[in-house]
């Protein structure tokens, strides 16, 4: 597979509401398009290792960076940015703006984990500008899902979330257990006038992020993107604020699913991945005629096998696009 090491495009597009976002392409400019949906939300492009699950000389491969975050501005860490225009409906125009700009008719759209929710989202949204869609470790941020990642998996891990929910109790939100849902003490903990608190709030929904991802993926070990203070603060507070609005994803996406029958889709998902069980891929593999369930048994939310299926993909739908 081709990789290039520099993008052959990027660039800021303003898409209003005082905001603008980072994008950029791989490979040639008449190949099959393709964009990347990443996940967090706020985790951003990282280090472009999207464009890896592409066959360069044959794809255009698009990424951009989502409101709020990365190199997109105004900047989500800084507590005097507003979350007013940071929605999924927001997102969903973003990603047509940038298609518009780019002069694409219609692309395959590739999503993870957060980013699999926005793909299912735009691709209902504007079925007829999507060829394809490729979801990894599959979500659609129901409020099921929410309070499944955000509470109950502290089944699972009991100790880890209870220093999670205590920290919320503590920090005088108003927050008890069983009494309100945490993550929106969170959401107002990550709008604190206090910057201190701000910040303790982040790391401690850093540790637990770190945690709940650990199945399936060799043990608990320290995501070093949390040792930036800009990245942490802007993905946790956008993380808290879309989650606690369920995705702003209403209705709900699973529900009308079924407006993607005329849209190939392939879905992958680890047995393995605590933080988003499998029942989720499985009931949008259900109501969504035509799409394809690839459930990887050795892993969780994520892993190699899981990206070797996410390549092959790529590579069925391009061959089906290039027709």
């Amino acid at each position: 597979m081709t990789l290039e090491d520099e993008p052959t495009l990027h660039g800021m597009l303003d898409v209003g509401d005082g905001q603008r976002i980072y994008w950029e392409q791989w490979g040639p400019s008449d190949g099959v398009p393709a964009v990347y949906l990443h996940g967090g939300p706020g985790g951003t492009l990282n280090a472009s290792q999207f464009r890896r699950h592409f066959d360069l000389s044959r794809v255009r491969a698009v990424g951009f960076e989502q409101r709020g975050c990365g190199r997109s501005t105004p900047h989500a860490s800084d507590p005097s940015t507003s979350l007013a225009t940071n929605t999924t409906a927001h997102l969903i125009a973003d990603i047509e703006a940038l298609r518009q700009h780019l002069g694409v008719e219609a692309w395959i759209v590739n999503g993870a984990s957060w980013g699999s929710t926005l793909a299912v989202a735009y691709a209902l949204a504007h079925p007829t500008r999507v060829l394809g869609v490729v979801l990894f470790a599959v979500t659609t941020t129901g409020r099921e899902e929410v309070d499944w990642i955000t509470e109950g998996v502290g089944a699972i891990f009991p100790e880890a979330w209870d220093r999670f929910a205590t920290f919320a109790e503590q920090a005088g939100v108003g927050y008890r257990r069983g009494h309100g849902r945490l993550v929106d003490a969170y959401a107002q903990l990550l709008n604190s006038p206090d910057l201190a608190l701000r910040d303790s709030a982040s790391r401690e929904w850093a540790l637990w992020e770190d945690v709940h991802i650990s199945i399936g993926t060799g043990g608990i070990r320290r995501d070093p993107r949390w040792e930036d203070d800009r990245f942490r603060l802007a993905f946790v507070r956008l993380a808290s604020h879309y989650w606690s609005h369920d995705g702003f994803c209403d209705p709900p996406l699973l529900g009308r699913a079924a407006g993607l029958r005329n849209i190939p889709g392939v879905l992958i998902h680890g047995r393995r991945d605590v933080s988003g069980p499998a029942v989720t891929a499985w009931r949008l593999h259900r109501e969504w005629p035509g799409s394809k369930l690839l459930v990887d048994e050795g892993e969780g939310h994520g892993g190699r096998s899981m990206a070797a299926q996410w390549d092959a993909a790529n590579e069925e739908l391009v061959d089906r696009s290039s027709r």
